[in-house]
């Protein structure tokens, strides 16, 4: 009998669990387009219903019609609820419902310029010491590659050289250095070593800026946005996306392309040295880089013609086609087929398969390569999509992502500034 106790109060404990997970999961609030459903995952016994009372009109929908009652028709704010077996209140989610969105696709080669907001640990080295001792100061401290350190003595850090200033000037006395990692901000010590040059140092090797190449996927001529790359900029000793305090985008030279082949992907070699600003960079995240451009520039990066964002309800397999500049200051579209629509995903970058079937296009590239990352896809008049990857193993094989997860991100940003 006491054993049967234990197992039904585990089993009950972990039916708990299972439930306050999956609701600290969901999100707090949701953007969606006019004639999107609000789709979550949930578990058995959530129940999902919209408020009572919203900050604007609800459009009812009959069953009959084909649609759920979580179908948006109108644009506005909302809030929906979650309750447990109908009775016990868990969980509010606002509801943003935006209006269709038209944008010009762009498949522009850019540069990115991105200001991380502090220093990034990318590295960590024994430091000898003026006695000829060597000597690791990070040890004991928590302080791990990837973290972002953004304060140190209380003083904000936001550059390589306020760090070198601070520990120059704490003549070898414990620094208090707060540090960020995923979102959490910690603070610990640490003790710089003398060294023989009559320096200080504390072991860790910093990054403060980075930059590369890609393609501009869409400009939004109403508000001035842009979105580009179709994933974020990555710290390529840490894998972890940089998180930024600013950015800037300029104008890239086209100088080479190598071509992709099985196992040894290929790549647009630009250079951004001399570039002009294009705009400014607020936000690097998983399914894209986003900002303002400068009025006066616009029109010489963009040149094709306005259209709607499609639903992904809209999209299907089939044939499409991408905008991309394989030619300095020249732009053509290239066939591609959808080969797979992963409608439910919003959680990653890898929305569509897709395969390049122009021979024009693997021609000069091999199919997918570094740097045609943002690259736009249309189909059937509408913007769809933008590459993000490509298959080692198959070079003229990739993943899209959704334009409505661009556009979505692109707004939050906004909503955040």
């Amino acid at each position: 009998m006491e054993k049967f106790k234990k197992i039904f109060i585990i089993s009950f404990l972990l039916l708990v669990y299972m439930y306050v997970c999956n609701i600290s999961f969901l999100p707090s609030s949701i953007i969606i387009f006019e004639g999107e459903s609000v789709n979550l995952k949930t578990i058995a016994g959530i129940n999902i219903k919209r408020a009572k009372k919203n900050y604007a009109p609800v459009v009812q929908t009959l069953a009959q019609e084909g649609l759920t009652e979580n179908t948006y028709n109108t644009a506005g704010l909302f809030e929906i609820n979650l309750d447990l077996f109908g009775t016990i209140p868990v969980k509010e989610i606002d509801v943003n419902v935006i209006p269709k969105t038209k944008v010009i696709p762009s498949g522009d080669l850019i540069g990115v310029k991105m200001y991380t907001s502090g220093v990034l640990v990318v590295g960590m080295s024994e430091i000898e010491g003026e006695d000829e001792v060597l000597y690791k100061p990070y040890l004991n401290t928590g302080i791990k590659e990837g973290d972002m350190i953004i304060e140190m003595n209380n003083e904000q850090v936001h550059n390589t050289n306020d760090l070198v200033y601070v520990v120059n000037s704490s003549q070898g006395q414990s620094i208090e250095v707060k540090y960020m990692r995923n979102d959490t901000v910690s603070t610990t010590s640490i003790t710089p070593v003398k060294t023989d040059q009559n320096q200080y140092k504390i072991g860790l090797w910093v990054r403060d800026a980075a930059a590369g190449v890609g393609t501009m996927t869409f400009y939004e001529p109403s508000t001035g946005s842009f979105g580009a790359l179709g994933h974020g900029i990555m710290d390529v000793d840490t894998g972890q996306i940089l998180n930024i305090a600013n950015g800037e985008l300029v104008t890239s030279k086209l100088v080479d392309i190598k071509k992709g082949e099985k196992n040894n992907p290929g790549e647009i070699k630009g250079s951004i040295e001399g570039g002009i600003s294009l705009g400014g960079i607020y936000k690097n995240t998983n399914f894209g880089v986003f900002g303002l451009l400068n009025g006066s520039n616009v029109p010489d990066i963009t040149g094709s013609e306005e259209c709607e964002v499609a639903l992904r309800s809209e999209i299907k397999a089939g044939d499409a086609e991408i905008i991309c500049e394989l030619e300095d200051g020249k732009k053509e579209k290239y066939k591609i087929k959808i080969e797979k629509v992963y409608t439910s995903n919003s959680y990653d970058n890898k929305s569509m398969l897709i395969k390049v079937v122009d021979d024009r296009l693997i021609q000069k590239t091999g199919g997918i390569i570094q740097g045609m990352s943002g690259s736009p896809i249309i189909q059937d008049g509408k913007f769809i999509g933008a590459i993000t990857n490509v298959l080692v193993s198959d070079p003229t094989t990739g993943y899209a992502v959704f334009a409505d997860m661009m556009i979505k991100q692109m707004r939050s940003t906004q909503t955040a500034l």
